[in-house]
Parts: C-alpha cells; structure tokens; sequence
C-alpha cells in the first residue's frame, strides 16, 4: 500500500487535488471525504441551475464518485469530519469511522454568512453556498409556484440570481444596505448595473437594513427593514460566504488575517504533511503583496492541481492572484482586477484613478457603451487595478489588463500595448490605450 492521502471536502479545490496527485503518484491511497451527496461540482453557476436556464443539475458536475473510483480514488459521501488528530494522524467522521493519512488535504470550502435577526430558519429563507442548496431553492420554487423572491445583498449572489429568475418569470425584490449595488464597483460603473436591474423589473431597495424574517399576508415570507416591509415566496441570504476553517484551527493550523488558512506557495499549511486548498485558505496577492482570502472556483482549481503535484512527488509553486473578477448582469457584462483606491492606499501606494467612457467597436459600426477604471501608483504610474462595466468587451478589456497587473507594467507601457484591432471589436485607439494615456497625463 502507498502513502494516504486523505482529503476533506470534495469541491473543486479538493477533487482537483485527488486527481492530480494520483495522476503523479499511482501509488497514492486516495479518500476523499465529502459531507453532502455531490462531490467535483462548479458552484458558479448555480443560480442558473436555479432559474432553469441549466435545466439539469447534472450538467454542474465534473467528475462523479463512480468515475473518480475508476481512477482509483475512493470517494465517502455523507462522511462530514468531526475531528481531526494530528498525533495519530488519522480523521474521524460523524459516524464513528475513522481515516488514518499520511498526507491530509484541508478543502472545507467556506460557510454562508447568516445575519443575527429574528426568522432566519424559517422555512423558505435560504442560502446558496453549494449544489445542495441550490437543488432545495429550486425545488422550493417549483413546488410553490414561485412569482416573487426577496433577496437580501446586492452582491455577486444576488445579482446573478436576479437574473436568472427573470429569465424564470420570477419577479425579485433586491434589499441593499448600500445604495448601489456591487460595492467592489466605483459608483459610477455600479450606476449602469443599477439601471440594468430596473430595466429588467428587479426592485432595488437600496440604504435599507434588514432586521426581521417573518411570516407574511399576501406570501409566505416577509422581509422586514429599518424602513419598510417586502413580501415574498422565497427569501435568499445573499450577505456572502466565509472561510470555513473551524476544522483547521481547531487542530491548530494557523489562518490569516482573513480567517482563512495560511499556506505557502505549494499550498502547504503550518501543519507537517496537511496542505489547504480552494476556498477555506487564502493566496498570495501579487499587487498588494499581500495574503487574502478570494472565494472563487478558477483559483480553487488551480490551487489544488499545484497541492497534487507537489503530493504526487512534482513540485509546482501557485504564484498568486490579481484579484480578477466577473459576472453577468442581463445586458451587461461586468469585471473588475487588481485593487480599488481603497485597499491601494491601505497597501502603501499613493493610489489615483480615473474613468474613460467609450464604444467597444468602431464609431462607424455603431455605440457599444463601455466605462473602464483605472487606477495607478501616483509615483510609479505602475498600473494597480482596473473595473469595466459594458454591453460587451469588458470582461476581454480586464483580462487583458489583469496580464498587465501581473507582469508589473506602468501606464505609459499599457497605452501602447498592441492590442488585436478591427473595427467589430474596438477603435484604433483602444479604450485601455485612451484610459491609460489620459491617466498618465494626470500624474
């Protein structure tokens, strides 16, 4: 028998680790542990899951326990860890069982934030953090004949969720403490999502608290706030996730100034023989040179195929994140890279943006609007980060820019780059070559 390799959770972080290190080492003994019924599953797309865009769930996962079997990987469903002990290098689940390791894998995902207010375990209040939730919230949905939900958080969650159920004829009420929605966003950029959504029917009630969950008059449920009350068939916390550690540090392992577990560039954690990958842990960024927590699943992926290598006896470094981000709002295509003014200044830059308005074709062929942000070191005029929003061309514009962030580059070399151009897709002059040009004049 080979080494054993035992890995907690089996989302992306932890089946990409599986994989990997049994492609390295065929040696390996490999378990993954899995508390739910699926295992290898892309949450990201689960609200359309929800709102039937995805009509099969089925679609949402990777790898099931039958096909990692194949490979000789041995997948334990409904086996959540109560305990782990590093003395005697061995796990133990709910049931009693235990799982002895050589090597241990921490991929515990993260948890749900769930506000502390009356009403929040109602039935019909929930929270999308995994494939299971989004089966419940589907099924609740179908089952009640479903035509208006309220959401709580104007965030990622609840603005792709807004979406999909409009496509699903289901009217949505958006509740925001804030008074525009995405605030990782400048105000201006979150002002075209803001008129996307009333656009498309979503109310969104910004500058309201929720303090109460209670059963409503004319719905099920009712939503009640610091300044009014919204009823609806399904209430979704959308507050955000997490990193759920709890398992780590109750071991010992150290975490971050986030919550999230401490690794080093393999992905090693502070334990001997344990590794941490995907969402529980954190990663390096590389502009602010600082270690954060950034709950997506490309870098769970990414983190556990660099964990597996290194298990699997092949070593590989993960070098870190920019910060890269994207979704869908209906018509908009919405992303952003790098760091605001805000965390700029808090890493020690002395940080300056600006905001270009333009088209993301040709004048000539029609207007394709698009807002891009950049925002630069006043003292290097080294590029810091950058936010598009537009009805194309914006997730392309922050990819490429999100090159720029890890290659280090100033704005001066960013408003030459040579860029793919025809009239379909841009002016001669880019809109990443006119907003860098005009932020450098500003310096």
């Amino acid at each position: 028998m080979g080494r054993r390799l035992v890995i907690i959770g089996g989302g992306a972080g932890g089946g990409s680790t599986a994989a990997e290190a049994k492609r390295n080492d065929p040696s390996l003994d490999v378990t993954i542990l899995q508390t739910g019924q699926f295992v290898s599953y892309a949450s990201c797309p689960t609200p359309y899951y929800i709102g039937d865009v995805i009509k099969d769930a089925n679609k949402l996962i990777a790898r099931t326990p039958e096909k990692f079997r194949e490979g000789g990987i041995d997948v334990q469903l409904h086996s959540e860890v109560v305990s782990i002990n590093p003395k005697d290098a061995a796990v133990e689940v709910k049931d009693g069982r235990r799982f002895p390791y050589d090597v241990l894998v921490m991929a515990t995902g993260t948890s749900a934030i769930v506000p502390d207010m009356p009403g929040v375990h109602l039935p019909g209040v929930f929270s999308l953090r995994n494939l299971e939730d989004a089966i419940h919230i589907k099924t609740w949905l179908q089952e009640k004949k479903a035509k208006r939900i309220v959401i709580i958080g104007g965030g990622f969650i609840g603005l792709e969720m807004s979406e999909a159920l409009h496509a699903a004829s289901i009217k949505t009420t958006m509740i925001h403490k804030d008074p525009l929605p995405a605030n990782r966003w400048d105000k201006a950029l979150s002002s075209m999502m803001l008129e996307e959504l009333q656009a498309h029917g979503v109310d969104f009630v910004g500058n309201e608290a929720a303090q109460a969950i209670e059963e409503g008059v004319t719905a099920p449920l009712r939503v009640v706030t610091d300044k009014g009350e919204y009823e609806g068939d399904l209430v979704l916390l959308a507050i955000g996730v997490r990193p759920d550690s709890r398992l780590a540090q109750s071991v010992g392992l150290k975490t971050g100034l986030s919550g999230a577990i401490a690794v080093n560039f393999a992905q090693q954690a502070s334990l001997e023989n344990v590794y941490a990958v995907g969402d529980c842990c954190e990663s390096f960024h590389k502009v602010s040179r600082r270690w954060v927590n950034v709950p997506l699943g490309d870098i769970a992926n990414k983190q556990g195929r660099v964990a597996g290598r290194n298990i699997g006896g092949k070593p590989l470094t993960f070098d870190g994140i920019v910060g890269a981000q994207s979704f869908r709002l209906f018509n908009l295509e919405c992303a952003a890279t790098g760091l605001s003014e805000k965390d700029a200044a808090a890493a020690g830059f002395s940080p300056v943006s600006n905001i270009t308005w333009g088209s993301a074709m040709a004048p000539a062929l029609g207007m394709r609007k698009i807002g891009l942000m950049l925002t630069a070191d006043k003292s290097s005029g080294r590029l810091l980060g950058a936010q598009a929003v537009g009805v194309a061309g914006a997730v392309g514009r922050i990819n490429a820019l999100s090159v720029a962030l890890w290659a280090e580059m100033n704005l001066d070399q960013i408003g030459y780059l040579d860029l793919a151009y025809a009239p379909p897709f841009s002016p001669a002059w880019d809109i990443i070559h006119n907003a860098a040009q005009a932020l450098g004049r500003s310096l």
